[in-house]
């Protein structure tokens, strides 16, 4: 049966999701940063396409955030790369790029007007989930941002529309489940009864907290961990006490734990304090729809904001793990 596959090209996952009958039938994700082999990005998409049984008839809808990466000097140089990928993967299918203005665009008009369709994959997820919650606020908690989408009378009403915008608007957090550095949430831990500054040299990030809570499975951990070694919890915990200069021997489990739970408590609000901004210019709203990686931390901020959460897990099943592939 003919379908469309959707995507989600980023600098350092690659998702697809193929819909068809009217149904999610498959979705996938790979790791892939864009940064180390940009040449390689149409292996990648023909990997995943297979996974998801992509048809030869299928068409192709894509969404961007990959520009970004430090593999491009501009953002113009990064839709042109990604684009001519997807055309060389795919030769002869219909592919269409969707814009941050909610429409579909050729690859030559992609690459014409760049920061149209540069990281426009909150709308799609934002125009997707309008269509099952009109007045709603979204928040997409992935691997490294979240996004927080003000829904209103089944259209998108967000401020933003380039991630400087929305960044400035509150409807882009760069605080994501696993990629954030531990020292881009807080700056002090606790110690002995007290507080220790966050040293700033890398040495855990976010999903080593939550991997050490429970929050995170080990094959969710993704990236190369800080120190090379595995998304084990033991690990996880060593990584953890050298961000305040200790070690495993000069914390138990205990003291990892603390600084786990302080690290998920101050992303939380942050996350929470987000979606009370974008929310208080909406103040009949009253839903929260959660999606992504971090559906549960998302879900967390968004009670801790006043609304209800409703994971569109329920909906689109594990799909709503890779939203925008979906969406679009």
């Amino acid at each position: 049966m003919r379908g469309v596959t959707g995507w989600d090209i980023g600098g350092v996952n690659t998702k697809a999701a193929r819909v068809a009958g009217g149904r999610i039938v498959a979705s996938a994700s790979l790791p892939y940063e864009i940064q180390h082999a940009p040449e390689h990005l149409a292996a990648v998409l023909a990997e995943l396409a297979a996974r998801v049984g992509s048809a030869p008839a299928d068409r192709h809808a894509v969404t961007i955030t990959a520009e970004l990466s430090q593999a491009f000097r501009t953002k113009g140089e990064g839709i042109a790369t990604v684009t001519h990928a997807v055309e060389s993967a795919f030769p002869g299918a219909v592919i269409r790029v969707l814009g941050t203005d909610g429409g579909f665009h050729d690859p030559a008009a992609a690459r014409a007007a760049p920061l149209l369709v540069a990281a426009a994959n909150w709308m799609a997820t934002a125009l997707a989930v309008a269509r099952l919650e009109p007045d709603a606020i979204l928040v997409d908690m992935g691997t490294t941002t979240t996004d927080v989408i003000p829904i209103a009378g089944g259209a998108v009403h967000a401020l933003g529309r380039t991630d400087p915008d929305r960044l400035a608007s509150g409807e882009l957090v760069y605080t994501g489940l696993l990629r954030t550095p531990v020292e881009a949430i807080v700056r002090e831990l606790p110690w002995r009864g007290g507080l220790a500054g966050v040293a700033a040299d890398g040495f855990a990030i976010a999903g080593d907290a939550h991997l050490w809570l429970g929050a995170l499975a080990p094959a969710d951990y993704t990236v190369r961990a800080p120190d090379g070694r595995p998304a084990a919890r033991a690990f996880a915990g060593e990584r953890l006490a050298r961000t305040i200069c200790a070690d495993g021997t000069m914390l138990d489990e205990a003291g990892v734990t603390r600084l786990a739970e302080a690290i998920a408590t101050a992303q939380r609000a942050q996350v929470a304090g987000a979606i009370r901004r974008v929310a208080g210019r909406w103040p009949a709203t009253r839903r929260a729809v959660v999606t992504g990686l971090g559906e549960s931390l998302a879900a967390a901020a968004a009670r801790d904001a006043g609304l209800e959460p409703v994971a569109l897990r329920d909906r689109w099943g594990d799909a709503s793990r890779i939203a925008p592939a979906a969406a679009v």
